[in-house]
C-alpha cells in the first residue's frame, strides 16, 4: 500500500508541472528560425528581463538627458574570406612541394640543392632530414598538385624521378 502511495504521489508530482509548463515559442537571433522549448511562464519572464539588460545603453547627445537602449548587433559574414585573411590565421597549411631526390648524406642533399639552384634560381630549395639517415631535397611550395604541375613538367627535364608529394608550407610563400 505504502509502495501504491509513493507511486501515486510521484505521479501526481509529474503530472502537475507538466500542466504547469507551457511551450514558448522564440526567434533565434541570428538566423530568425523559430525555436520551440517547453518551459514555465516564470523562467520565460527572468529571462526576457536578462535579456533586456543586456542592451547596451547609449547616452543621448540631445538636450534632454534620457538614454536610449540598442540591442549590440550580431554580424555574421557574407563573403568567402580571401586568401590573406586566411594566411593571417593559418600561416602553415598542408600545401604541396615537389620531391627532386632522397639521397643518403647531407653533403648528397647540399649537391643536388645546388645543381637544383643553378638551373632554377628563383624556387626555394629545402633539404628534409625527417627520414635520416636519408635526406629529402623538396622545392617549392604550392597549394595544390594542380598548381604545382607546370614547374613539375619543367623540372622533370632534369630530375626524372621528381614528384609533387604533400608537406606542409607557409600560405603566403605558396602559388
Amino acid at each position: 500500500m505504502k509502495y501504491i502511495l509513493k507511486i501515486f504521489t510521484a505521479f501526481s508530482f509529474v503530472m502537475m508541472n507538466q500542466i504547469d509548463a507551457q511551450q514558448v515559442v522564440k526567434n533565434d537571433t541570428i538566423s530568425g528560425t523559430p525555436l520551440t522549448i517547453s518551459m514555465d511562464k516564470k523562467v520565460d519572464d527572468l529571462l526576457t528581463t536578462m535579456e533586456n539588460k543586456c542592451a547596451t545603453t547609449i547616452a543621448n547627445s540631445s538636450s534632454d538627458n534620457t538614454p536610449r537602449t540598442s540591442t549590440p548587433k550580431i554580424t555574421v559574414p557574407e563573403k568567402e574570406l580571401s586568401r590573406a585573411e586566411i594566411c593571417r590565421r593559418n600561416p602553415r597549411i598542408m600545401g604541396y612541394k615537389i620531391q627532386l631526390a632522397v639521397v643518403k648524406s647531407n653533403e648528397e642533399a647540399r649537391e643536388v640543392g645546388m645543381y637544383f639552384r643553378r638551373r632554377f634560381p628563383n624556387m626555394k630549395v629545402e633539404i628534409d632530414a625527417s627520414l635520416r639517415p636519408n635526406y629529402k631535397v623538396m622545392a617549392g611550395s604550392y597549394i595544390s598538385k594542380q598548381s604545382a604541375a607546370g614547374d613539375l613538367a619543367r623540372i622533370k627535364n632534369y630530375f626524372k624521378g621528381a614528384i609533387a608529394v604533400q608537406y606542409r608550407v607557409f600560405c603566403v610563400e605558396a602559388k
